[in-house]
């Protein structure tokens, strides 16, 4: 029961920022330089009615805070910040505008689109020049006072290897929305992503490690909820150590935990998308609900001499001062929240290169990149950028720190063009496939830094990139103009005119060879494999390359889909191929091959060759026709120190069949894996009368070769 309302507050402490319960009271804290007072405001529990305002009474080396004695958890809050309303100065103080704590734990009541929300008045013609004096507190999100404990029992982090490491991308709402074995409140949230069903699926599958779309509280757009739409991927932080209240089907948070607890159980890791570049307040026209009106200038990039108007590296509108020491350990703090308070087992960095930025762009040994590789521990989790941003010099792959790995795009590329049978790929393809050392061969990093994936969130499914030509956005409401142009895709009819479903066979066989090709490329080069949900069976958006807005079917994994035995083959190829990268410690040795190393007499480590058997010379590897390769690996075998194992991966991205004749050891060969045939077991391969081996590589189709040489015999 909440206690009397007293007249002030105590002084309290000045850390931890945030606000935290000791069972005698609690303590508020929050950051602002530029204030000259800042008042908390208290709610009734549905945070409707706004009980009292209290002014905290000391501030410590800019930080404000007070303790409310006998307050009880469930205490619901706000912030509003006095100070200059001085735009051109970048100050943009409104105590008329309620505030969220940058570090509440858990938010009430959903914000509700008003004029009201905005810290200038809307169609002024001196635009946002002009304060707004309405109260914004009935509309907006406030935060709730929480016990964070939870029984963890035995829990340990899976600490998958990196080079062992599979991802499986997912979003927490589209897993689980067309579930229809689950009940109707559950689905969506964090309680279906612990179900049984849904874990033994990532089992059976054979990935190690899921990575979440922002789970961080976020904000629906303005300007989709006028269109009837919703932000669906949740790239819009509202608020950095909340998880979002959809995703909670019981609004308690330990529905995050008993998830995270059920994965670890099953050996699975959780990582976090998150997004520390810019904040859900946009441009100097968008909403004031945290960080502008505590501290604007503090808390944001400004242009020089020009602090009206925000520097836009991310084309949201700001870009988030991580130079300011209160920032970074804002961003740090909110990281090292997830892992000790959820375990979380590592973080994808949205727009990496943004945060990598300093005053004369970005810098591999930047404040942030430097504070989370050396703190005891966010060091030791996963560590996954996005490497580039909308900025100057924003594209830096292979650019960062070591400790990271990163999402490399020149992959997904290049083996989406391999395969379409564009021109001038091979000699790309070879980088691509052993870990794109050309790209992070560099200051001691290894080959799982580079995040191999042919689609992700962003962009065309993989069923989509085999079944149209061009995006179909049209859902989106914008024309048809928003998402990339250039997709690197096909629909695979003879001249191109059928976009989407057909139910021509020869379509769907040549559809479903290049899907499979693409994703056997995938899931045997050496580096991090990330396959996107619903890919393993065949998930279309139809044809929409841009579905950041589109909470819908369009968005959602339909499972009926999954048991469709139509879609059995793909399923069939991850499994299959995921097991053998399991089995295959050539598929993921920690160590980029440059063709130097011998693990046995006259064989390589690593050599290339065409169809015919013979090492590809200089002019075969300028040749932009061809459209064949075949990457042998041989590499010591752990489990049988006197063996040497090898790979040998023939590739055929043209429309013929192509019989390749495998090198040297020509005599041990057996056939591991074939795209084309993916629920065919292993077999032997054939040989002709002239004793060399002989096998057939179907059009658009990859077969995976291996043999155990004993160490010492000369190939």
């Amino acid at each position: 029961m909440a206690s009397a309302p007293i007249d002030r507050l105590l002084p309290g402490k000045p850390y931890p920022l945030g606000a935290h319960w000791d069972g005698l009271g609690i303590n508020f804290a929050v950051f602002s330089a530029n204030a000259s007072r800042v008042d908390l405001c208290l709610f009734s529990a549905n945070g409707r009615r706004e009980r009292q305002r209290l002014q905290l009474p000391e501030c410590t080396d800019e930080i404000w805070h007070g303790y409310l004695p006998h307050a009880p958890l469930g205490t619901v809050y706000g912030f509003r910040a006095f100070g200059p309303y001085e735009p051109a100065r970048g100050h943009r103080f409104n105590p008329h505008k309620l505030l969220l704590d940058p570090y509440a734990r858990q938010l009430t009541g959903p914000v509700r689109w008003s004029d009201a929300l905005f810290g200038y008045r809307l169609n002024s013609p001196r635009a946002d020049l002009t304060p707004d004096r309405r109260d914004s507190a009935p509309m907006m999100a406030k935060g709730v006072v929480v016990d964070e404990s939870f029984h963890w029992g035995d829990d340990r982090p899976p600490a998958v290897p990196w080079p062992k490491t599979t991802i499986y991308e997912a979003h927490v709402r589209g897993l689980s929305m067309q579930r229809e074995d689950l009940l109707p409140h559950v689905r969506g949230t964090f309680d279906a992503l612990a179900d049984p069903r849904f874990v033994d699926h990532l089992h059976s599958l054979g990935v190690t490690s899921i990575e979440l779309l922002p789970v961080h509280a976020f904000l629906q757009d303005r300007f989709l909820i006028e269109r009837g739409l919703r932000n669906y991927w949740g790239y819009n932080t509202l608020a950095f150590f909340a998880p979002e209240p959809q995703y909670l089907s019981t609004n308690q948070l330990h529905e995050v935990k008993i998830a995270i607890r059920r994965l670890h159980a099953a050996g699975i890791e959780v990582i976090l998308d998150v997004v520390y570049n810019h904040t859900c307040e946009g441009n100097e026209l968008g909403p004031t609900v945290s960080w502008r009106g505590l501290d604007n200038a503090s808390y944001y990039r400004l242009m020089p001499g020009d602090e009206r108007h925000y520097i836009n590296d991310t084309g949201c509108g700001n870009t988030l001062n991580l130079s300011h020491p209160r920032v970074l350990q804002m961003v740090m703090d909110s990281l090292r929240y997830w892992v000790q308070c959820y375990h979380i087992d590592g973080f994808r960095f949205d727009l990496g290169s943004t945060l990598g930025r300093e005053a004369q762009g970005f810098d591999p040994g930047s404040g942030f990149f430097d504070a989370l590789l050396q703190d005891p521990v966010l060091s030791r989790v996963k560590l996954i950028s996005e490497p580039w941003d909308l900025g100057p010099g924003g594209y830096q792959v292979g650019n960062h720190p070591p400790g990271f790995a990163e999402w490399n795009d020149k992959f997904r590329d290049n083996v989406r063009r391999f395969w379409r049978g564009d021109p001038g790929q091979r000699g790309e393809l070879a980088a691509r496939l052993t870990g794109s050392a050309d790209l992070f061969d560099r200051r001691h990093r290894k080959p799982w830094a580079s995040v191999n994936f042919v689609t992700a969130h962003d962009g065309f499914t993989l069923a989509d990139l085999v079944s149209y030509c061009h995006k179909h956005n049209e859902a989106n409401r914008e024309d048809n103009r928003d998402g990339s142009d250039d997709n690197a895709s096909a629909n695979w009819s003879p001249d191109g005119s059928i976009e989407g479903p057909t139910d021509d066979p020869i379509i769907l066989e040549t559809r479903g060879r290049v899907a499979r090709a693409m994703m056997t490329t995938l899931l045997l080069s050496q580096g991090t494999p990330m396959i996107t949900a619903g890919d393993e069976w065949g998930r279309s958006q139809g044809g929409n390359n841009n579905a950041y807005c589109q909470d819908s079917p369009i968005s959602w994994l339909d499972w009926n889909d999954a048991a469709d035995p139509a879609n059995a083959p793909m399923l069939t190829c991850v499994r299959r191929l995921l097991a053998l990268r399991k089995q295959l410690p050539v598929l993921t040795e920690n160590r980029f091959v440059h063709g130097r190393t011998r693990p046995a007499p006259g064989l390589a480590d690593i050599a290339w060759f065409d169809p015919e058997g013979n090492e590809l010379s200089p002019e075969q590897w300028a040749n932009p026709e061809e459209r064949t390769l075949a990457l042998r690996r041989a590499t010591h075998d752990p489990a049988q120190q006197d063996v040497v194992q090898v790979i040998l991966l023939c590739l055929n991205a043209s429309g013929e069949d192509v019989v390749f004749r495998p090198p040297a050891p020509g005599t041990q060969w057996r056939v591991l894996f074939d795209s084309t045939t993916p629920d065919s077991g292993e077999t032997s391969v054939r040989y002709g009368d002239d004793g060399r081996a002989m096998q057939p590589v179907p059009a658009h189709g990859a077969v995976l070769l291996a043999a155990d040489v004993p160490k010492d015999e000369s190939a």
